[in-house]
């Protein structure tokens, strides 16, 4: 087992928590991104407001993907088919 493998297998448990804390959560950790973005933007007094907006919805976005890990609507994608489609 490498370095790598190991790291990973630590790591998973506080990632389940991590994504159920999401799942819980999502609301208020929602809110408090967008609250943390506004105090930024008015401490840098609007100088770095696209920088802030992009970051927020990055990390906005990895909240959703944590939020909803395991469930093929949030991602978009659905299960490959059992068998080949039919050729004509």
């Amino acid at each position: 087992m490498g370095l790598l493998d190991n790291l990973k297998s630590k790591l998973a448990p506080a990632k389940d928590k991590v994504s159920d804390f999401a799942q819980r959560h999502e609301g208020q950790v929602q809110h408090g991104l967008e609250r943390a973005a506004k105090v930024v933007d008015e401490r840098t007094k609007g100088k770095y407001s696209d920088k802030i907006h992009t970051g927020t919805g990055k990390a906005k976005g990895a909240m959703d993907r944590l939020a909803h890990k395991g469930d093929d609507t949030a991602t978009g994608s659905t299960p490959p088919p059992d068998a080949p489609p039919p050729t004509t």
